[in-house]
């Protein structure tokens, strides 16, 4: 566990460089520095991919790579870290988590294939009444 700890932690790191750079506005360095925190993370959950018993840390490793996944820009390597993770035992909250992690990305994609469009405008006033109720 000491190699998926010092990994995961490498990865939240340069995650945090990243994000410090995307607010300095070097978007060329987030980039860059998002890729190997991904690139870190994924390493991690491969690790413990096959530990089905290691809940929740298992599946907490692979929303993380998997929302990192996303920030590159890494769809399809995203919604296999998901189906991983799902694979398993996640408790609920995390389970749940995947699952909207996995909408978020499928979303404007499958809305696009039945030729309908996408209006954030729209979704964000939704998503604010729905709170308010």
């Amino acid at each position: 566990m000491n190699q998926i700890q010092e990994l995961h932690k490498q990865a939240m790191d340069l995650a945090e460089a990243a994000f410090t750079a995307k607010l300095r506005g070097n978007l060329e360095q987030a980039s860059q520095v998002s890729r190997q925190a991904f690139d870190k993370e994924s390493q991690v959950a491969a690790l413990i991919a096959n530990q089905i018993d290691a809940e929740p840390t298992r599946s907490v490793l692979h929303r993380s790579a998997a929302t990192l996944a996303i920030d590159c820009g890494e769809f399809r390597a995203a919604e296999r870290l998901i189906a991983i993770a799902l694979s398993g035992n996640p408790p609920q909250e995390i389970a749940q988590e995947l699952k909207d992690l996995f909408i978020q990305i499928n979303l404007r994609p499958y809305l696009k294939r039945h030729g309908l469009t996408f209006d954030e405008e729209n979704l964000r006033n939704l998503i604010l009444d729905q709170q308010g109720s």
